[in-house]
């Protein structure tokens, strides 16, 4: 016997929906520490997943580590 197989037409696949940046909640929590950097707080979770997409690879987020760097340094000069 041939196993016939019937397709339901309300059943549709659709793709799932984009995922969040990999720190998004952090940035809508209550975080004080990320609080604490003020404008270099978005820097700051670029690098958080800079690292998280890296497997942790310090050497490929430099670019992020050194924009940190600098707005930290800039904060500091006020």
């Amino acid at each position: 016997m041939e196993k016939k197989v019937t397709e339901n037409p309300n059943s549709e696949t659709q793709p799932p929906p984009p995922s969040p940046p990999n720190h998004q909640m952090d940035a809508d929590d209550d975080d004080e520490n990320v609080k604490q950097l003020k404008e270099c707080s978005s820097l700051y979770l670029s690098l958080q997943d800079c690292l998280v997409d890296s497997n942790r690879d310090w050497k490929s987020c430099q670019k992020h580590v050194q924009a940190l760097k600098e707005c930290h340094e800039r904060r500091m000069k006020k």
